[in-house]
């Protein structure tokens, strides 16, 4: 009897909860069709749940948004954060955050910022606005933060000039289905660290 029980345990552990459900079918559906297009009533049919269970969860669709949005941020991070791992100087490490962005440029399925198409669609103030302010603020500190490891005086302003290389690699490598725009990002990235660490000597 203790074994059955254990068993039936380990097997409801595994099983994913409502709001991992939830999430995943709605990162499937918002992340590949955009979020207007796609109805709660599909959500909740491909996550196989109740309509009750995602007002339960996450109260609106603009919370689910906000949710499968900032799990997006942290998934994004998580990947950023294990490529840098592979490097060594801090040059390296700023760097790498654009070979980071060329694996996610070849993933299967791969349909651009999910951020950037969500802003197209936001209402100012929103849960979602709020949710692209989070991840563009990390995306600024991270490469702020970065640049200060490496010696840049001005690492705020390189961070701003690295945002908007990454923001294009983004758009480029969708736009042009072209996974090589993070690698001529990379290189421009170098170029502008280069730069700012001969201003910094100067």
């Amino acid at each position: 009897m203790p074994a059955k029980v254990n068993a039936t345990a380990a097997a409801a552990a595994a099983k994913p909860s409502v709001r991992e459900r939830l999430l995943a079918a709605a990162d499937e559906l918002f992340y590949s069709e955009g979020i207007q297009t796609v109805g709660i009533d599909r959500v909740v049919h491909r996550a196989g749940v109740a309509k009750a269970s995602l007002y339960n969860v996450f109260g609106s669709k603009d919370e689910l948004v906000q949710a499968y949005l900032d799990a997006r941020t942290d998934r994004t991070r998580e990947g950023i954060e294990r490529t840098l791992t592979r490097f060594r100087t801090p040059r390296e490490r700023l760097l790498g955050v654009f070979d980071a962005q060329g694996q996610i440029f070849t993933e299967p399925g791969f349909n651009g910022c999910a951020h950037i198409t969500a802003s197209a669609e936001a209402q100012p103030g929103g849960p979602v606005e709020c949710a692209n302010a989070r991840y563009r603020n990390w995306v600024r500190t991270m490469f702020t933060d970065l640049a200060r490891e490496a010696g840049v005086a001005d690492s705020e302003g390189l961070a701003r000039q690295l945002h908007l290389l990454y923001d294009g690699s983004g758009v480029s490598a969708r736009m042009d289905r072209d996974p090589s725009a993070a690698t001529t990002a990379r290189a421009a990235a170098a170029a502008l660290f280069d730069a700012a660490i001969k201003v910094g000597e100067e």
